[in-house]
């Protein structure tokens, strides 16, 4: 017989949805007065909800979104591709004014460049139902921004057994903000970049950084793209190195990661299972234009 606790293996994603806007073969950033021609551009459902989300969904975990979408043109795309990759919209709100949010992405190499638009408040009306969900096991919050918004989100979260993990995201108006470690309270797993866990610390160097960021969280994953990933677990660093493969665009890739990585910590994974299996999604990022490659999705 199928007890509660066996129907409770979901993850809720909460964060903003954007609508990618990505530019390729560029071969330098634009420059006030002068306009500059990019070989290629890709429009892509983003975000680091959607991508991890999506990044779940295609490692057999049932995930839904939780997050406002606004109504016109480009949200509605957006949409039909979130659609597409298997993430449950059950918790997705529709509202005008919670939309167009569009990310920009100047891509130069494994570089890139982001302009982005917000649109309306982050907490959408379906929270209490996501809440509820019989079958959610976890929530996964994809910034910090979102966790700002909504202050007691990791509170509610856990009233109701969830586990939390969180990626701070770059924010340069929040980032340094001396509150954030505390305003974290009850995050159980923590997934910042090193550009993130250095203006968060004070340290570039990923195993002191790594080291005060654990005396705060039971369980942190960093990322350092090209250099691959690191975690601790009882006090002993772990470092996995960095897939070798064609990168075409690395927009996306650390919320891949996410991905990955909260799937098998979720199956109580070793830690080294669980950096294989974030570096494995975030290789499959690097590859294609924005975070998740639809040609993914079977047919």
């Amino acid at each position: 017989m199928m007890t509660d606790t066996d129907k409770r293996s979901a993850v809720l994603s909460i964060g903003r949805i954007y609508c990618d806007l990505i530019f390729t073969g560029l071969s330098e950033l634009p420059v006030l007065g002068r306009e500059l021609f990019a070989d290629d551009m890709q429009i892509a459902a983003g975000g680091g909800a959607f991508i991890s989300a999506a990044h779940l969904v295609h490692a057999g975990r049932k995930t839904a979104l939780v997050a406002r979408l606004g109504t016109d043109v480009l949200s509605g795309d957006a949409r039909r591709q979130i659609a597409k990759s298997g993430v449950d919209l059950r918790f997705v709100e529709h509202a005008a004014e919670a939309g167009p949010q569009v990310t920009v992405a100047a891509v130069i190499g494994k570089e890139r460049a982001f302009l982005t638009r917000r649109a309306g408040a982050a907490i959408p009306s379906t929270l209490n139902d996501a809440f509820s969900w019989p079958e959610a096991k976890h929530l996964h919050i994809a910034e910090y921004a979102t966790l700002h918004e909504i202050p007691d989100l990791v509170q509610r979260a856990k009233s109701k057994g969830l586990s939390v993990s969180l990626d701070p995201s770059w924010d340069a108006a929040l980032i340094y903000d001396k509150g954030l470690l505390q305003a974290c309270a009850g995050v159980d797993l923590f997934l910042p970049n090193l550009e993130e866990a250095e203006a968060i610390t004070g340290s570039s160097d990923p195993e002191t950084a790594l080291r005060v960021l654990s005396s705060t969280f039971p369980h942190v994953a960093l990322k350092g793209g090209a250099q691959g990933a690191w975690t601790i677990s009882d006090g002993n660093m772990l470092h996995v190195a960095a897939d070798s493969v064609p990168v075409v665009d690395t927009t996306g890739a650390g919320d891949a990661f996410n991905g990955g990585f909260i799937d098998a910590w979720l199956d109580e994974g070793s830690p080294l299972a669980c950096l294989t299996a974030g570096i494995r999604s975030g290789s499959l990022a690097v590859q294609s234009p924005g975070g998740f490659d639809m040609s993914l999705v079977p047919t």
